[in-house]
């Protein structure tokens, strides 16, 4: 699924345009960036979390030429499974 899916389903099962639909879902996807924006941690129960994680420079290596090359320290988004989610996931076919 993809975000114009995600927008066609809320259309359907809210019963709103197809405009108001897609405000909505922009709107849900704005907050939660701006949340990790701000190193605000967002949990969905029965769905996960997420959060981000930062990581410190570190020397690497190119592997093509095993050159050594310098990795800025950076800030990746992470999103850990929640139980519920696993365990339906796992035992069921369809919704």
């Amino acid at each position: 699924m993809n975000k114009s899916g995600l927008t066609n389903i809320i259309c359907e099962k809210a019963n709103l345009p197809k405009k108001k639909a897609k405000e909505v879902v922009d709107m849900i996807f704005d907050t939660m960036i701006g949340a990790l924006l701000r190193d605000e941690r967002i949990e969905i129960r029965g769905l996960g979390s997420f959060s981000v994680r930062h990581y410190e420079a570190y020397t690497g290596r190119n592997p093509r030429t095993g050159e050594s090359i310098e990795v800025k320290p950076k800030k990746l988004p992470f999103f850990k499974t929640g139980k519920e989610l696993k365990e339906f996931v796992d035992s069921k076919d369809e919704i």
